[in-house]
This record gives C-alpha cells, structure tokens and sequence, in this order.
C-alpha cells in the first residue's frame, strides 16, 4: 500500500540502505510519526484514550507490514489512522445515543504541544472544546475530511487516496461539512489575554461563592453543559440563564467540598482544572466569551475522560499557573 504524503516536510520514500536494521529502523520511524498520529486520532475521535489505541493499533500493523513496498510511511500510517478512527466513530455514533447527558470531548492540555503546534488562532480553534462537539453533527466520513482538510492541510487528491474515494466527493464533502459547522459556529470574539482576565474574574467569584458578580459575567443567553458520563452526579441537561448557571457552579463547588482551582491550557485555550487535596483530577472546565462576557461552559467531571489529563498534570510543565 501507497499514498502521496501531503507535503515534502512530511512524505519520503525509503531505499533500502536508508532502512538499515529493519526492526530498529522500524520502531524509529513509527515513533517520528507518534505524536503527529495521535494528533489526527484525537481530532478524528476527540477522545484522548481512543486516540492512544488507535495509534497503538497502527504500531501493530506498521509492524506486520512489509515495509519494503510502503513508499511514504507517514503517508502509509496518516491512511492507516484515519480508517480505524473511522470504524470507532460509527460505533460510537451508536453509543452515543444513550449516552447519559451531554457529551464532550476528552480534556487535552496542548501548551507542551500534545496536539501539535497551535500557533494560530484557526489552530487552536480546531482543537477547541466548541468546534470538536460541532464535529459530531458530521458523519466519520465528512469529519475526517474537514480534519484532513483543515487541520492538516491535506489536498482532495491527498484525502481521496486516504479515502479511497474520489477527488469530486471529496470536495462535495468538505463542502457539505463546512456548511454543517457554519450555521452552529462562533468565532472566538475575545483575545488569549482578555480570555484569561475573564477567566481569572470567574474563577475569584466562583471561589467565594458570589452569585451576584457570577451573574453579571454570563451573557444573557449562556449555557452550560456538563459532562458526567452517567458516572458522577451531573445536570442532564443543558443548564440555561445567568442565574441558574451561576447557581449550579457555586452549589457543585459546595459539594465538592475542598477542591483546587486552578488555570491551564486545555485544548488551545485557557481554562480550569478541579483537582482533589490529593491530587486527583475530577473536573474541567472550558469558557466561550464574547465581548466580556461569557456565553457558553463546559464541564467534563466524567472521569473516565480525565484520565488523559491527570497523566498529563504529572508533569508540571503542562500546567500554566496555581
């Protein structure tokens, strides 16, 4: 198997006297596309736990491959990664149905470059907690497009040979999934600086528990979703209004009794991690802002999809600041 890699940075081809050893240069090669892989996975799926098997799954058939006949194994792998994301996201567009209350991607934190460079306010937006839930109103076919497309800038000639399809429905799709992500999308209205002052304000009042001063900084409209997964105690429903949205934080902070607060980088922009006296992770929370005031919150306290990011918190280069 073949495919034109996307770009001379990326793509080469392998002579034999470039192979050397061919286990040691195996392994070398795999772990050179690693983390660009499982990028693309967590993009594809926004799971960070999947994206981790996926990529693992394609170490397995690198492995088994004869190498001799791949010309471009960042190419190979890129074809590779792609199509087993796209048989979870069929599945998991089953599982979802019943998912108890709202899902949301899995917490990344990217300012060590976990997801690849983010230097750009268009790549950190692909990344963002409110472009990857509108990812799942695509099909897997139209989401790894528009991730092939945006994200990685592949052309209609490079996703068709990673498709299998051809280069006119390529271009349908994109189409049809810009079009889809257009109607729900906001750009983001406010700057990475302002974002953290606001931020910072949301998190003093929260702390204290001042209802009022909450109040005055949600929109009229805001909402706020939290994911629980069915496995901690979490509003079903989108909570909606200033009121009761500043209600459900401060009360959800009273319960969790003694918790640490504190502000990271989670997937390309600044946002809130819980952490217990101890250490462990159990909450994440992501803001929308427009003009100074904030719009839309997210929180994921499912645990099973905190697990990525308290790995992560291991290190304290991840963490932005107390």
């Amino acid at each position: 198997m073949s495919a034109e890699a996307p770009d001379g940075r990326w793509g080469w081809a392998q002579t034999d006297e470039a192979r050397g050893g061919p286990e040691p240069q195996s392994l070398l090669v795999f772990e050179t596309e690693r983390a660009r892989l499982f990028a693309l996975a967590y993009r594809l799926l926004g799971s960070a736990s999947e994206g981790e098997d996926v990529v693992q799954d394609a170490f397995l058939r690198w492995h088994g491959v004869d190498q001799c006949q791949v010309d471009s194994p960042r190419a190979w792998l890129a074809k590779v990664v792609t199509n087993l994301c796209l048989t979870r996201l069929t599945a998991a567009r089953t599982r979802r149905e019943t998912y108890a209350g709202p899902w949301l991607p899995e917490p990344v934190a990217t300012d060590t470059g976990a997801l690849g460079p983010l230097e750009t306010a268009e790549q950190r937006e692909l990344v963002s907690f409110a472009l990857l839930t509108l990812l799942e109103r695509l099909n897997p076919v139209e989401r790894a497009v528009f991730v092939l497309r945006e994200a990685f800038g592949y052309s209609y000639r490079q996703i068709a040979a990673v498709l299998d399809l051809s280069e006119p429905n390529c271009r349908q799709l994109a189409s049809r999934a810009r079009g889809r992500l257009t109607e729900a999308r906001t750009r983001f209205e406010v700057s990475g600086v302002e974002r953290r002052r606001l931020l910072e304000r949301f998190l003093a009042a929260a702390r204290v528990g001042d209802l009022a001063r909450l109040e005055r900084m949600f929109a009229a409209d805001v909402v706020a979703w939290t994911d629980g997964g069915g496995k901690v105690s979490a509003a079903l429903r989108p909570v909606i209004g200033p009121a009761k949205v500043a209600r459900y934080f401060v009360g959800g902070l009273a319960r969790a009794g003694a918790v640490n607060l504190r502000m990271m980088e989670l997937n390309g922009q600044v946002g809130l991690v819980a952490t217990a006296p101890g250490g462990a992770v159990f909450g994440a929370v992501t803001l929308e802002a427009v003009g100074s005031q904030i719009s839309r919150v997210r929180t994921v306290a499912n645990p099973d999809k905190l697990a990525y990011l308290a790995k992560q918190l291991s290190h304290p280069h991840a963490v932005l600041g107390p």
